[in-house]
């Protein structure tokens, strides 16, 4: 038996080009490559054919196979969209919602302490993660004899020559060299807040880690007062943890600050009756704050005396651990779903 494949593939195609619903298609599918379909019956006769016929044959075979599977493909889609234009449109069918995350509860609580302060007029930067130990240390007043600038309590890139101070490259340890360029940059007034990544050598517990986030406040112009530090940090802490809460400043030191202050609120979780979050004191440490130092002023070159300036810091992980009753800290960073999703 002889094929007529031209012929053969010139009605398939007519078929097909008429073929409107599914079960033309299925009818059309079962016609060409059914058990008892045209392919099938090609292949049977192959073994009446000559050895000089037998590759010629099955070759023309293949290719003609492969060409209706292709035209039904096609066809089936064709028909798939039609068949959906052609239905009405419920609109009360519920849709599809891909699954989407949100915001780990840090960048969470670092967008709100930014904006209650955008919210007074501050405005937000960052800065480097990788600085300069002049930066880091000498322009903010840190002698080279303070114990923080030990390698055992700094990542250093490089190992530090005191001869050569300034030169050498750090994981910044607090966002406080932020400050720094800040003022190199811009001539007061000025009022900046810059949260980012801190890193320090800690052992990893309940409540340390070599990696955490700070955030740093920064207020510049002529006749800023100690009053005028007092003022902000209560309207931000009672935004923050409530209205009801008490405050109280603690004389401290820092180097970069004078006077330098520790900043408490009374614990709004016991309403200052003692409780485990407050250690039993009924007082909540949230940060640190102070007038700038003048010799920060003299190190990135305002004009001595014609400036005062507040700053403050706090610590991010701290602040929401305190928030929402978090016992350890390195819940933050083992991306355990099921602590995550509660926030």
């Amino acid at each position: 038996m002889t094929w007529n494949f031209q012929e053969i593939q010139e009605g398939m195609q007519k078929e097909v080009a008429a073929l409107a619903t599914e079960e033309q298609l299925e009818a059309f599918r079962v016609k060409f490559l059914g058990r008892k379909g045209v392919i099938a019956e090609i292949y049977d006769s192959l073994a009446n054919l000559s050895k000089e016929e037998k590759p010629v044959v099955g070759k023309k075979a293949n290719e003609l196979r492969a060409e209706i599977n292709r035209l039904l493909e096609i066809k089936k889609q064709e028909i798939k969209e039609k068949k959906v234009l052609g239905e009405p449109l419920d609109v009360t069918i519920p849709g599809v919602v891909s699954p989407v995350g949100h915001k780990h509860i840090l960048t969470q609580t670092i967008d709100e302490i930014c904006g209650l302060f955008e919210s007074m007029g501050f405005i937000v930067r960052e800065g480097p993660e990788i600085e300069t130990e002049f930066n880091n240390f000498a322009a903010l007043n840190i002698p080279l004899d303070h114990p923080s600038r030990d390698a055992f309590d700094t990542f250093y890139l490089q190992e530090s020559d005191p001869e050569h101070d300034g030169r050498y490259l750090l994981l910044r340890s607090h966002t406080s060299p932020g400050q720094i360029r800040i003022m190199k940059e811009h001539k007061p007034p000025l009022a900046v807040v810059i949260p980012g990544k801190v890193y320090r050598p800690d052992a990893v517990d309940a409540s340390h880690s070599f990696m955490f986030h700070q955030i740093e406040g920064l207020l510049v112009d002529q006749e800023v007062k100690f009053s005028d530090l007092k003022g902000l940090l209560t309207v931000f802490c009672k935004k923050l943890f409530g209205e009801d809460i008490k405050m109280r400043f603690r004389p401290h030191f820092f180097p970069f600050t004078e006077p330098s202050a520790e900043v408490d609120i009374s614990c709004y979780i016991c309403q200052a009756k003692g409780c485990s979050v407050c250690g039993r004191k009924g007082w909540l440490e949230i940060m640190g704050c102070g007038m700038v130092h003048p010799k920060v002023f003299e190190a990135v070159g305002y004009a001595k005396g014609k400036y005062t300036g507040l700053a403050f810091g706090l610590g991010v992980e701290r602040i929401a651990m305190l928030k929402y009753g978090i016992q350890d800290i390195r819940l933050f960073f083992e991306n355990d779903f099921r602590f995550l999703k509660q926030f």
